[in-house]
């Protein structure tokens, strides 16, 4: 299993590209033991018991898979949606998700629900939102895609947004962890990271 320790001045290009590597080369045995464990861990967080509104996302690429999680939350009676992307914006909707919903490839091949813009939900409006992502630290620090979507569709948060909505929790597997990545002013932090070893609640910057 490959460690978590990464050359001195590593740039976020080598990052992003050692943790990709790492989670696409996960097992399928591995990648099914994760998500198992995932949801234990998750389940056992209080902000997730107490939310009614929650965002999930379709495992891509090596992410860990919050698919049994979410299965929990639609049996729980939670409210349950996935990203859609802004026609008009690079930015993120939250589209209602069920069982049985019709799902549409978006432009970068991931399944979107496909329903009308007036049922989707803007992100001050989930409760719990979980997002995936490439490399984390125990500061809340998050490397996504590169894309910038979630930063942008949560930038409001960076204005002093109250209530602070939604409770963010990056879902990642361990071998995702570093040490400590440079964080930019346009990021937003986590309040949460959770993996398949355990629940890392972001610590405060010394």
């Amino acid at each position: 299993m490959p460690d978590n320790t990464l050359p001195d001045r590593s740039s976020s290009t080598d990052i992003r590209q050692l943790k990709r590597s790492q989670r696409r080369a996960l097992s399928k045995t591995e990648q099914q033991q994760h998500s198992q464990a995932l949801s234990r861990n998750t389940e056992a967080l209080e902000t997730y018991r107490s939310s009614q509104h929650i965002a999930f996302y379709i495992a891509n690429d090596g992410e860990i898979d919050p698919q049994l999680l979410m299965e929990h939350a639609q049996l729980a009676g939670k409210d349950v949606y996935l990203p859609v992307l802004s026609p008009q914006e690079n930015s993120l909707y939250f589209a209602p998700f069920v069982t049985d919903s019709q799902l549409a490839l978006n432009r970068f091949n991931i399944p979107e629900p496909v329903c009308q813009p007036s049922a989707w939900k803007t992100a001050d409006q989930l409760d719990l939102l979980l997002l995936p992502l490439v490399a984390f630290d125990t500061h809340g620090n998050r490397m996504g895609m590169g894309g910038g979507f979630y930063d942008r569709t949560l930038a409001y948060l960076l204005r002093g947004h109250l209530p602070k909505k939604p409770v963010l929790a990056g879902l990642a597997h361990e071998i995702q962890k570093v040490e400590q990545l440079q964080s930019q002013s346009w990021d937003i932090p986590l309040d949460y990271i959770i993996t398949e070893k355990q629940l890392y609640p972001a610590l405060p910057t010394s």
